[in-house]
């Protein structure tokens, strides 16, 4: 299966909204149309390869170009979200969805009482409620799905679990445009509400998880597989607590008087704060969100002069604090001595860095290493 014609390859600069990007054309600065939503972080570097294709001359669109994938460790991974119902399609027509071979296809957008599901199927004597995901984001064999909060996929598997109870067969069906991962999970870390109602419905929604490759000329590769959703780990991770990385972005240098430390002089630059929470590690974070607070945690006297920038959670079911400080601290330009780890004894939990750390391949791969990495070790080891 082909789904575009004439790739043009380009080289990714920036993303200055959700939807554009900037990238290079044989020494030419455009801009194309990115017809995907995702925060996409552990994808778009300054460099990496964008595949292109060309709007036809009698559009009336603003761009001239739209992004359709993008290249990691040699291999192009499919971007365009709107191509995921006729891979989804390809797939069922081929047979290649375990669960659900042998179905045809009824309709495409479906309605039924105030809601619409990708595909109606008809299997046996029996009709099935089909709703299909695109996933993007994987480490090395682990996949995730979402990379950025989704109050509409949530609602989309609560509603097929109402329709399950009324007599409905129901089905969510995750893509995975990565051909070598083994395991997928919800990604508890960035959407705790997803992952919890996946896990609550799974009884009543046939949930289902199958990778896809893409050849250089982005037709669709031979090798399919069904991937493995570990429910135990996901159950055991689904909770509101373990650690986090808070960014702060401080716009000049600044002299701040820091509770018992004193006064502290601090750079011009993005600053990255470590913390754990046992429990209730949301309200935890958005507690550093606020501007207006009683001040109690170091962090607290930073965050007043300092915007608010990025919040990470790591959920976890161990505590990571400690081992995610000593990893920053290899990649941060600088620190500030004894910030937030009067309770350990770890140097410092505040680490600053001249550059944005969300557009840092080495900040992205080491937040990866912590929400997925671990994960995969514990896999491979076949203990979970």
């Amino acid at each position: 299966m082909k789904l575009f014609e004439n790739i043009i390859c380009a080289a990714f600069i920036s993303r200055p909204n959700r939807f554009v990007v900037e990238c290079m054309i044989d020494g030419r600065k455009v801009r194309a149309y990115l017809p995907n939503p995702g925060r996409l972080w552990e994808l778009l570097f300054p460099g990496v390869r964008l595949f292109l294709t060309e709007f036809p001359p009698s559009s009336d669109r603003s761009l001239k170009y739209m992004a359709v994938a993008v290249e990691r460790n040699g291999i192009p991974i499919m971007l365009h979200t709107h191509y995921n119902n006729t891979v989804a399609r390809y797939l069922i027509e081929q047979n290649r969805v375990p669960g659900l071979e042998g179905s045809a296809i009824t309709k495409a957008e479906h309605t039924v009482g105030h809601s619409r599901f990708d595909f109606l199927l008809r299997k046996g004597n029996r009709d099935i409620l089909l709703e299909v995901k695109s996933c993007t984001l994987f480490n090395d064999t682990l996949a995730m799905f979402p990379d950025a909060v989704t109050a509409r996929g949530t609602k989309h598997l609560l509603e097929l679990a109402a329709l399950s109870r009324k007599g409905m067969d129901a089905a969510v069906l995750f893509i995975v445009h990565a051909p070598n991962v083994q395991y997928f999970m919800p990604e508890h870390h960035t959407d705790l509400v997803f992952s919890q109602t996946l896990l609550s419905v799974r009884g009543r929604v046939m949930v289902k998880a199958v990778s896809v490759g893409w050849n250089d000329d982005l037709t669709i590769g031979n090798d399919v597989r069904e991937l493995i959703i570990p429910w135990d780990v996901v159950r055991r991770e689904s909770h509101d607590s373990g650690s986090y990385i808070i960014v702060l972005r401080l716009e000049q240098d600044r002299r701040i008087s820091v509770g018992s430390i004193g006064d502290i002089k601090f750079r011009k630059g993005y600053y990255l704060y470590v913390g754990s929470a046992k429990k209730d590690l949301t309200r935890r974070i958005n507690r550093h969100r606020s501007e207006r607070k009683n001040l109690f945690w170091h962090i607290d006297y930073l965050r007043e002069h300092a915007n608010f920038h990025a919040a990470l959670p790591i959920r976890a079911s161990v505590d990571l604090e400690c081992q995610i400080a000593a990893s920053m601290s290899t990649i941060a330009d600088w620190h500030i001595d004894d910030f937030g780890s009067s309770d350990c004894s770890c140097e410092t939990h505040l680490f600053g860095m001249k550059d944005d750390p969300v557009h840092s391949p080495e900040f992205i791969k080491r937040l990866l290493y912590f929400r997925m990495g671990r994960l995969e070790e514990k896999l491979a080891e076949g203990i979970g």
